[in-house]
């Protein structure tokens, strides 16, 4: 029995070896690897098309710029889905309750939209650290307090992530009891 409703998220070990990383590494023995051969089973059959799909839906709106951006967008939304729902078996545990997860997929995703945003296109991307109109004397005082905001922010939307997730599980837990 639990002591408290906060224990259920606490990362789980096996004779002291951390569950978080078994269960982050079992969806990829999921996913069977297609063979050479012209014909394959039904199983890859199906994932090559569900794969197929759903990387069309996703670069859809698009320009051919973004498109190279499939392969690592694929990966992270089937990882994810993987993850998410092994979570929903009984007795699992969901890495994405952990704010480690969150912040380790948030920080560097932000920070290469940041990296790439001011290689491409630097007068844009520094435009967003001042707004239009500002008068003369406020501009050192927003751009530092704007420059905070940017670098605030994968932090910010990283907790708000966990907090819901964790918020989520909180009222099934009340509910169930």
């Amino acid at each position: 029995m639990a002591l408290n409703f906060f224990d259920q998220f606490l990362s789980p070990t096996h004779l002291g070896i951390p569950l978080i990383l078994i269960a982050m590494i079992f969806p990829w023995i999921l996913y069977p690897s297609p063979t050479n051969r012209w014909l394959n089973n039904r199983l890859v059959t199906l994932q090559g098309q569900f794969f197929n799909r759903f990387t069309q839906q996703l670069l859809l709106p698009l320009n051919q710029g973004g498109h190279k951006w499939a392969l690592i967008l694929m990966s992270l939304m089937v990882f994810l889905l993987s993850i998410n729902m092994l979570g929903l078996l009984p007795y699992t545990f969901t890495p994405t309750t952990q704010l480690s997860l969150n912040m380790g997929f948030a920080v560097p995703f932000w920070l290469a939209t940041v990296i790439i945003g001011m290689r491409n296109q630097p007068t844009a991307a520094l435009g967003h650290l001042l707004p239009e109109g500002t008068p003369v004397p406020l501009i050192p005082v927003l751009m530092i307090i704007e420059t905070i905001s940017l670098f605030i922010r994968p932090i910010a939307l990283g907790v708000r992530l966990t907090a819901n997730l964790t918020a989520g599980h909180l009222l099934i837990q009340l509910i169930a009891t």
